[in-house]
């Protein structure tokens, strides 16, 4: 049965923390570097060591953002004014949140194994995952109007309904410790198996397709695209797109020190990425990247971003404990 709880404040502390897919190089253009005065912190002011994560702009028009280290839910405005609401324990470790159909957020509680929504006044409903220690991870809204989300330690992809109702798919490939989830433009949900170095795709049905990341890499945040599905390759320091055929094209990214995560399609329709060397980054209509460095942003790890306020894009800092902003040129 699913538990509830309204939002309250509480001190918190910080826990411890495909088959014949065809691959293209891209040639790397060098990047354009923007002015630091670009990005802008709003800080989260009502908890240390929040550690912010997943980030999504709510129908409320505000930020909504899942705070690993301290088991709450925080809500951002776009003047950095943070409220936020507690889960039901502070290492139940929120991990990934979107906006759900019926306009709560739903969100995955990695450490407590469970899925969470909470509305936009702090109800919170909390639902078990049926595999124990499953870890899930990504979430995302399906073209199905339910929350579809990884399992990292149980290996399957859950779909869960607005009622709470939860149907578990085992993937083919064991261990493949799936990450991040996003809805394609083919009617179907795409994910990445960081583990087993593919992407994988789900039907609403529950039929899956693998396929296998040429050229290796540990595949981490995914992403819609104009094109495609974009996706983050941390070992290979490179972002990919790959067709709905399963045809991969890979695009280097500047940097010896380059650890990209968090991907998204911004405002202005372009591919963004979080990197974790301290930097936020743009793809152009011609493949050429734009980095935005944040500053002293290699010690506060950037890791999510999604298209906000403002017509901006904003990010996670996960050790800075901080969200960002990137003012979009032209904008």
């Amino acid at each position: 049965m699913p538990t509830t709880t309204p939002g309250r404040r509480a001190p918190r502390r910080l826990p411890a923390a495909a088959a014949g897919a065809v691959l293209a190089v891209a040639a790397v253009t060098a990047p354009a570097r923007a002015a630091a005065g670009e990005v802008r912190e709003y800080p989260v002011t009502t908890v240390a060591g929040a550690a912010p994560a997943g980030l999504t702009t709510g129908p409320d028009g505000a930020l909504w953002f899942a705070e690993h280290g301290a088991g709450r839910i925080g809500r951002m405005t776009a003047d950095g004014a943070v409220t936020d609401f507690p889960t039901s324990g502070p290492d139940t470790g929120p991990a990934e949140i979107v906006t759900g159909p019926d306009r709560a957020l739903w969100f995955t509680e990695t450490a407590a194994g469970r899925i969470g929504r909470i509305t936009a006044t702090g109800r919170l409903t909390e639902y078990p995952v049926p595999t124990a220690g499953s870890a899930p991870g990504g979430i995302a809204l399906g073209p199905d109007r339910a929350l579809w989300f990884t399992e990292a330690a149980g290996n399957r992809i859950g779909r869960v309904t607005a009622a709470g109702a939860i149907t578990e798919y085992p993937l083919p490939t064991p261990d493949a410790s799936p990450h991040s989830i996003a809805a394609g433009g083919d009617g179907a949900l795409w994910f990445t198996e960081l583990r087993a170095g593919k992407v994988g795709r789900i039907t609403t049905a529950g039929r899956i397709t693998e396929f296998p990341l040429p050229g290796g890499g540990f595949p981490a945040g995914i992403a819609a695209g104009p094109d495609g599905m974009w996706l983050t390759a941390s070992g290979t320091r490179s972002v990919d797109r790959i067709d709905y055929t399963g045809h991969v094209t890979r695009f280097g990214l500047p940097g010896p020190d380059s650890l990209p995560s968090g991907i998204a399609r911004g405002p202005d329709g372009r591919i963004w990425y979080a990197d974790g060397a301290g930097r936020i980054g743009r793809f152009g209509a011609t493949g050429a990247v734009t980095t935005f460095p944040v500053p002293d942003g290699g010690a506060k790890v950037p890791l999510r971003l999604t298209a906000g306020p403002g017509g901006a894009v904003w990010f996670t800092e996960l050790l800075g404990n901080a969200l960002g902003r990137v003012r979009v040129p032209g904008r």
